[in-house]
C-alpha cells in the first residue's frame, strides 16, 4: 500500500548531490516540511541529497515532518560543529573560500590515496548516520520510497540502493568522491559516488508503482556557466561538474522524448507507459545562488555557511510553494527539454 493515506496531493523528491550545498536542499526540505502541504511518495537523491533524502524519510517515519525538520537540522548542525572552518578559510558570504594553509594542505592531500591518509577508514558521516537515522526502520517499507544512487567503481554503472537494502553504506557510498574517502565495499562489491551514473536518478520514481505522478526536482549544479575556464584548477573543477551533470541531462533528455512519444491520451497505457506518460515535474534550483560560490566550498562545512544556504533555501522554496505548489496534481512546473537543452538554459 502506499505511504500516503490521505487525498492531499502527492509529491516525490528527486535531491542532487553537492557536498557542503547540499544545506540548500536543507532549507528547501525544511520550507516543504513546515508548509506540510503534500505527502512525500519517493524520494531520490545522490551524495548529499541522498543523506537529505533518508533523513526525511527517517523523520517522516519516527514522527511526521517536525520529526524530519528536526533530523535534518540536528545532522547538518553536527557537521558544521564537527571542523573548526573558521581557522581554514577567508572572506564571507560569495567570497568564502579556503585559506592559503588549507589549500596547501588540500593540494598535498592529493599526492596520497585515501587509504594512504587515512588507514583506518574512519569516516565522520558514519558515526552522524549510525547516530541519528533507524535504517532497520528504512528497511521496514513503511515511509517514503528511497532510491539512493551509487556508481560501481570498476564498470560505471549505475547502482539504486531501494528500502529494503538501506543501511549505512549504501549512502556512504552515494558520497564517497574516491580522491577523499575509501571505496565503499557492499557485499564485495566497490563503489563510490553516485553523481558519476546519476545526480539524481529520475526512472527509479517512475518505475515504482507506489511513487507519485509529480516530481519536485531539487537542483543545486549550474547548467550553464557564463565563462570558459582557464586555469589548471578551473579546468579540474569544471571538468567535475560535467561528469556529475552529463548522466542526468542525459536522462532528461530520454524521459522528455519518451514522453513527447507517447501516445494520444486517448489510447490505453498501463504499467511504466502510463506512469512515463502522465509524470509532471516541478523546479526548485539552486542554482541562481549557488553559482556564485567558488566551487571548493562544497568541501566547505563551516556551521554559519550552511546556515546561510539553509537560509537561501527555505526562500526559494517559499517562492515556489506561492507560485507554483498548486500545480501539483496538475501540470507541469517545468518541461524538462527546458532543462536538458543546453541552448534553452539562460
Amino acid at each position: 500500500m502506499p505511504f500516503f493515506p490521505s487525498r492531499r496531493p502527492a509529491l516525490n523528491l528527486a535531491l542532487q548531490g553537492g557536498g557542503a550545498h547540499g544545506a540548500f536542499t536543507w532549507g528547501v526540505l525544511d520550507a516543504l516540511l513546515e508548509a506540510d502541504r503534500f505527502d512525500i511518495a519517493g524520494i531520490s537523491g545522490t551524495s548529499a541529497g541522498a543523506i537529505n533524502g533518508v533523513l526525511v524519510a527517517h523523520g517522516l517515519q519516527q514522527g511526521g515532518p517536525a520529526a524530519a525538520r528536526a533530523a535534518l537540522d540536528g545532522f547538518w548542525s553536527a557537521v558544521g560543529a564537527r571542523i573548526p572552518f573558521e581557522w581554514l578559510t577567508v572572506g564571507e558570504d560569495d567570497a568564502l573560500a579556503f585559506n592559503p594553509l588549507a589549500r596547501l594542505m588540500m593540494r598535498w592531500s592529493k599526492l596520497f590515496a585515501p587509504h594512504e591518509l587515512n588507514p583506518l577508514g574512519r569516516n565522520p558521516l558514519r558515526e552522524l548516520l549510525a547516530e541519528q537515522v533507524d535504517f532497520a526502520a528504512l528497511r521496514s517499507g513503511a515511509g517514503p520510497r528511497l532510491a539512493i544512487a551509487a556508481t560501481h567503481a570498476n564498470s560505471g554503472r549505475l547502482k539504486v540502493f531501494d528500502n529494503a537494502a538501506m543501511d549505512i553504506d549504501a549512502v556512504l557510498a552515494s558520497t564517497c568522491l574516491p580522491t577523499l574517502h575509501h571505496t565503499v565495499l557492499i557485499d564485495g562489491e566497490p563503489y563510490w559516488d553516485g553523481g558519476y551514473s546519476a545526480n539524481p536518478a529520475l526512472m527509479p520514481l517512475l518505475a515504482d508503482s507506489q511513487c507519485a505522478d509529480d516530481t519536485l526536482l531539487v537542483l543545486l549544479a549550474p547548467r550553464q556557466h557564463a565563462r570558459t575556464p582557464r586555469s589548471t584548477a578551473e579546468i579540474a573543477e569544471r571538468a567535475m561538474d560535467i561528469a556529475f551533470q552529463a548522466p542526468f541531462l542525459r536522462e532528461l533528455g530520454l524521459i522528455d522524448q519518451l514522453q513527447s512519444a507517447s501516445p494520444s491520451r486517448w489510447w490505453p497505457r498501463v504499467g511504466l507507459e502510463r506512469r512515463i506518460a502522465n509524470a509532471r515535474w516541478h523546479l526548485v534550483d539552486g542554482a541562481p545562488t549557488l553559482a556564485a560560490l567558488h566551487g571548493e566550498t562544497r568541501l566547505i562545512a563551516y556551521l554559519p555557511f550552511l546556515q546561510r544556504l539553509r537560509e537561501a533555501g527555505r526562500m526559494a522554496a517559499q517562492a515556489w510553494l506561492a507560485r507554483d505548489a498548486e500545480q501539483v496534481g496538475r501540470s507541469n512546473g517545468v518541461e524538462l527539454r527546458t532543462l536538458a537543452d543546453c541552448n534553452a538554459v539562460g
